[in-house]
C-alpha cells in the first residue's frame, strides 16, 4: 500500500496545496506540510460514493451526524480509554478549528494561555484571535525534559488554559503518563482547562505508547477538552473534518454555542462525516500498515540526517516530522531553508518563531509521510547540497 506506486505525482500537483507539490516548482520534493503523500484508505472513498449514491445531502443535525457521534465516542472509550458518549462529541471542520472553537468558548480578552515552545503556530494564532495572551513553555527539543516547576511559575490569575500537544509537533514527543498525571493536578491545582490537541495520536512508535490525558483520572477528565482529527493519520486534510470531546455539559453546551453551528452558519458538511466514521470503523489494518511504513522513513530519515556533518536529529517518538538541529552547519534556520529550496531543490519548513516559537531557533522541520523513494532522493540532495558548504 505504500510502495512509490502508489503516490500520484501528476495528482498530487494539481491537489496539494498549503507548501506542497501544487505549489512548488516541478523539481522541488515537498517535505513540508504534515500531509501524507498516499491516498487515503479505500474505505472511506467507498462510504462517500455509497452515501453520494443516493443524491440527498440534507441538513444535518447541528449538534453532529449520529453515526459520527457514535464512531468518535466509541473511538474515545475503546482506543483512548475514557468513557465517552456520542452526547460528549461536538463535530469541528478540522482540528485546527477545534483549537481556536475552544480559545473562543474559554477565554476572554487579557486571559492567558500556556502553550509549549516549540509547537505548532495554531495555538498562539488561536489564542490571540480572540484577544488572549499566549505565554510560552519551553520543552527543549533535544531532550524533551518537562520542567513542571517553571510550568507553574508561569501561572498567574489570568491563566486560564494549559495547551496540551501530544504527540508534540514538531519535536515528536510523547509525553509519558506520569508526565500527563503531573500536569493534569498542576492545572486542577490552579482551576485550569486544559485543551488537549490529539490530532497525532495515532502516530506513536515503540516502545512508546500514547497516553489521552482524560483517561487518567476523572476529576482531569472533567477539565480536559479533547481535539482530534483525520488529516494525519487518513489524509483527509482537504475534507475539514475534526471532532471535539468533552464530557462535562457546561464545556459542551459552551462550545456548542460558540461554534454557531445551531445557526447555520458554521457546521461540518455531512461527506466529511461520512469519510471520518468510515476511517474509524474500518480502516484500522490501514492505519496499521501505515505507521509500519512511517517507522521505517522515519529511521531512514533520522540516520541520513545524523550522517551529514553540523546537523543533530533525535529520532521522534512520534508524528511523521524530523525536527533537525541545523546550527553546527553555521547557518540559521532561514538560511538552511533558503539553500536547500535553491540548490537542493528540496522544500522544509524552518524553526522559525511565526511557525513553531522561539525554541525552534536554529532547527528545520523534515515530513517523511511520503515513499521511501521520493525520501531517499530528497535526503540524497540535502546530503550532497551540505556537503558543498
Amino acid at each position: 500500500m505504500f510502495d512509490p506506486n502508489h503516490v500520484d505525482l501528476p495528482v498530487l500537483r494539481e491537489r496539494a496545496y498549503n507548501l506542497r507539490w501544487a505549489t512548488v516548482p516541478p523539481e522541488v520534493i515537498p517535505l513540508t506540510a504534515a500531509d501524507p503523500d498516499f491516498p487515503c484508505p479505500h474505505p472511506i472513498t467507498e462510504a462517500i460514493r455509497r452515501f453520494a449514491s443516493a443524491r440527498y445531502f440534507s441538513y444535518t443535525p447541528a449538534e453532529g451526524w449520529p453515526e459520527f457521534r457514535e464512531s468518535m465516542a466509541a473511538f474515545f472509550t475503546n482506543k483512548r480509554h475514557w468513557p465517552a458518549s456520542p452526547g460528549d462529541i461536538l463535530p469541528v471542520d478540522s482540528a485546527a478549528f477545534g483549537i481556536y472553537l475552544t480559545c473562543k468558548a474559554f477565554l476572554s480578552p487579557g486571559d492567558e494561555a500556556i502553550i509549549f515552545d516549540p509547537v505548532d503556530f495554531l495555538f498562539r494564532y488561536s489564542i490571540e484571535s480572540v484577544g488572549g495572551r499566549a505565554v510560552s513553555f519551553p520543552i527543549p527539543a533535544d531532550t524533551g525534559i518537562v520542567d513542571f516547576q517553571l510550568l507553574e511559575t508561569l501561572i498567574t490569575d489570568r491563566t486560564k488554559l494549559i495547551c496540551l500537544c501530544n504527540p508534540l509537533n514538531p519535536t515528536g514527543k510523547v509525553f509519558t503518563a506520569a508526565e500527563l498525571i503531573t500536569l493534569g493536578e498542576l492545572a486542577l491545582k490552579h482551576n485550569l482547562l486544559i485543551l488537549s490537541d490529539e490530532i497525532w495520536s495515532d502516530i506513536v512508535y515503540a516502545p512508546h505508547s500514547f497516553t489521552s490525558i482524560a483517561s487518567l483520572d476523572p476529576a482531569i477528565r472533567k477539565s480536559t477538552i479533547t481535539i482530534t482529527g483525520f488529516s494525519k493519520s487518513y489524509g483527509l486534510a482537504g475534507l475539514r473534518i475534526g471532532a471535539i470531546g468533552a464530557t462535562h455539559p457546561p464545556h459542551w453546551q459552551r462550545l456548542f454555542e460558540a461554534s454557531l453551528h445551531a445557526s447555520t452558519v458554521h457546521g461540518v458538511n455531512i461527506l466529511s462525516q461520512v469519510a471520518a466514521s468510515a476511517a474509524l470503523r474500518e480502516c484500522g489494518e490501514w492505519l496499521k500498515g501505515f505507521l509500519g511504513h512511517l517507522d521505517a522513513m522515519r529511521r531512514l530519515c533520522v540516520d541520513s540526517l545524523n550522517a551529514i556533518p553540523g546537523i543533530r536529529c533525535t529520532l521522534p517518538q512520534g508524528c511523521y516530522v524530523a525536527f533537525a538541529d541545523v546550527r553546527g552547519t553555521g547557518l540559521s534556520s532561514a538560511e538552511m531553508r533558503d539553500m536547500l529550496f535553491d540548490r537542493a531543490k528540496v522544500a522544509v519548513v524552518p524553526g522559525l518563531p511565526q511557525w513553531f516559537g522561539p525554541g525552534a531557533d536554529g532547527y528545520i522541520r523534515l515530513s517523511f509521510a511520503t515513499s521511501e523513494k521520493i525520501l531517499q532522493d530528497a535526503l540524497q540532495r540535502i546530503q550532497s547540497t551540505i556537503h558543498t558548504l
